[in-house]
């Protein structure tokens, strides 16, 4: 899966949205639904790091096993300390990629079948840019 940067100072501007006291079905929506409780900031609930967080657009089939499908935006933080099984965005022989950090047996795996690990050899170009911590997709093909 390959990976793209979207503009860092995205991290920093607040979004506030409006959050709803009851749940939304998802059927008709309830005319309670008239009376917002507070303003969501998704900033404050995705963004713990944002001087170190970044957005990342990925491409390819590689990942969808993960949750994560060609097109989506994914929150990067350089942050977070890798560990064994975590989603990262990582350089690898100078080509971005995204996938399943095996610390055990040095290599990055793909949460596909269709794609073999991509080991990471002692005379690797190897970096992990982040840890990839959410990911958003858009439901509308059109919008992409």
């Amino acid at each position: 899966m390959h990976a793209v940067r979207v503009s860092r100072h995205q991290a920093r501007a607040a979004f506030h949205a409006p959050l709803f006291i009851s749940q939304v079905p998802a059927g008709f929506p309830s005319p309670a639904d008239d009376y917002m409780d507070k303003k969501l900031d998704l900033n404050e609930h995705f963004i713990k790091h944002p001087e170190a967080t970044f957005y990342c657009r990925v491409s390819g089939q590689s990942m969808t096993g993960a949750g994560i499908f060609d097109g989506d935006l994914l929150i990067v933080d350089r942050a977070v300390n890798p560990a064994h099984g975590d989603v990262i965005l990582a350089a690898l022989n100078g080509e971005l990629t995204c996938k399943i950090l095996d610390m055990r047996n040095r290599q990055l795996l793909s949460a596909s079948d269709n794609y073999p690990p991509l080991p990471i050899e002692e005379d690797s170009d190897f970096q992990i840019e982040g840890v990839v911590i959410n990911s958003i997709r858009s439901h509308r093909v059109c919008s992409r």
